[in-house]
């Protein structure tokens, strides 16, 4: 069979699997919060393989394996082991008690969370903002991504794929919000385990001789390649950056609208065990696609486009039969983190903006029946909306959209994670001081990392100065809280007197 016609059958019959998930999720989207969060009658394994899907995706699949190539084994210490170790032991230590004040004030996302431990509705607003704002960023490599796989797999213009994928995705996340997501993730999360599993024994075959042999191989072309960190790198080139800043920025990426919001598809507590062993097991077999980029050092190494490593791989690798299908697969690993961004930020901008404190202007006098149906017909309109800047953004983006992407989330990573975790594990925090450290984090980043490149030409590694912001975040906050304390304790005493 022609190659390009095998291709366009697997890809027919792999939409025609994801409508008919959605269109059975749009049967069970009665409500708003149904589309936020479903009816929490999901599984914990179908929701563990939704969050390790949604947490790998095309950075994942499609993007970091070409970092791996570029940079070598530095960018996988950071990117395969210790963002791995980040995002496993934020999920382990956030997840229970986001889930316990999420059911008990009712959130449906992120932004509602915040808002709601700490009793501040401008914070609530802040994050809602902010979160739409920078996930376009994420979007936009994920559609570039896709793109780039579509091209190679299914013959198309960069164009016509770009608009495929945003209009297929946005499409069936209309129809059923949260249900469509969940159950196309959980088929999808499966084609990505088997993917996962053949692009890793993939090369095996260059270990024949011994793994110092595959090593020498590639030291042969470059020694620093090999080394755990690159000195000639500009993004792994010290400890700071692969291994500290890998750890921070990936327990960071748990507090992502699509991500910690997992927990509250959940029915019951005791769900959460398994839930999470899933999603840890399946997590770490996605990492194992990022040896690709060593693989493709090895056989492939006159490919010149970091963006473009895997597309290449697995066109050269793989027979016709098995690249198509492999290529395929990854499709449905860029659509299934696309969906579940989606629906976080269609719902964030629904209820944290149109029924948050602008809302509550604009729909003075409705009954609650009225604005749920007002905030899930604007949700969709606003998916429609975003869909829209993606694709315009996703036809002309940035050179290295991995970076693009990163400038973006990580600014999210720099606002969010202090808030989530204080408010997990302390109990008193004055709501200004954590509104004053989600304020200064994202500053520090974004200024460092602007100032840095278009001011003095100097590349930074985004991940640096995210920590850093976090690193000041925690500071003030720690600060603040102790002041406060201190000028408690004082007052009690001179009260005493």
């Amino acid at each position: 069979m022609d190659r390009n016609l095998l291709a366009w059958c697997a890809f027919g019959l792999y939409v025609a699997l994801t409508t008919a998930l959605a269109l059975r999720g749009m049967k069970k989207t009665t409500s708003f919060s149904g589309f936020a969060l479903g009816n929490r009658d999901l599984g914990p394994t179908m929701v563990g393989i939704t969050l390790a899907a949604a947490i790998a995706s095309t950075a994942t699949f499609v993007i970091n394996p070409g970092f791996v190539f570029a940079h070598g084994v530095s960018a996988l210490m950071h990117l395969g082991l210790a963002a791995n170790l980040g995002v496993i032991v934020a999920l382990v230590l956030l997840s229970k008690g986001f889930r316990q004040l999420g059911e008990k004030t009712a959130a449906l996302t992120l932004p509602h969370w915040i808002g709601a431990r700490y009793r501040h509705p401008g914070m609530r607003t802040y994050f809602a903002l902010l979160n739409l704002v920078l996930a376009i960023s994420f979007v936009v490599l994920i559609v570039k991504g896709s793109a780039l796989v579509m091209q190679h797999t299914l013959g198309l213009g960069y164009v016509a794929s770009v608009l495929l994928i945003v209009i297929f995705v946005f499409s069936y996340i209309l129809m059923g919000g949260t249900y469509a997501h969940v159950y196309t993730n959980a088929f999808q999360g499966g084609l990505m385990i088997l993917v996962a599993l053949a692009i890793f024994a993939s090369g095996f075959y260059l270990l024949e001789d011994g793994v110092g042999a595959f090593f020498d191989r590639i030291a042969a072309q470059d020694a620093n390649l090999v080394a755990p960190v690159n000195p000639d790198s500009s993004l792994f080139g010290s400890v700071w950056d692969v291994y500290v800043c890998g750890f921070v920025i990936g327990a960071g990426l748990m507090c992502q609208p699509h991500i910690l919001t997992k927990s509250l598809y959940l029915k019951k507590e005791s769900d959460l065990r398994r839930y999470l062993i899933v999603a840890v097991v399946v997590g770490v077999i996605f990492a194992l696609v990022l040896m690709a980029g060593l693989y493709a050092r090895v056989r492939f190494p006159d490919i010149a486009s970091q963006d473009e490593v895997m597309p290449i791989y697995l066109t050269r690798a793989f027979s016709p039969l098995v690249g198509v299908l492999i290529s395929v697969a990854l499709l449905a690993a860029g659509m299934s983190t696309l969906d579940g961004l989606l629906v976080g930020a269609s719902t964030i901008a629904a209820n944290d903006v149109f029924l948050g404190k602008l809302g509550d202007r604009w729909l003075a006098g409705k009954t609650e029946n009225e604005r749920q149906t007002v905030a899930l017909k604007a949700s969709r309109w606003i998916l429609v909306g975003m869909g829209v800047l993606s694709a315009g953004l996703a036809l002309d983006p940035p050179e290295l959209v991995g970076i693009f992407a990163q400038v973006g989330i990580y600014g999210l990573v720099s606002a969010s994670l202090v808030p989530v975790a204080a408010g997990i594990f302390v109990e008193e925090l004055d709501s200004r001081d954590v509104f004053a450290a989600a304020l200064l984090g994202p500053a520090v980043h974004f200024t460092h990392y602007l100032v840095s490149v278009y001011g003095y030409g100097q590349f930074v590694n985004p991940a640096s100065t995210a920590t850093e912001g976090v690193l000041v975040s925690v500071a003030l906050l720690t600060a603040a809280t102790a002041f406060r304390r201190y000028r408690a304790r004082n007052a009690l005493v001179v009260g005493a007197r």
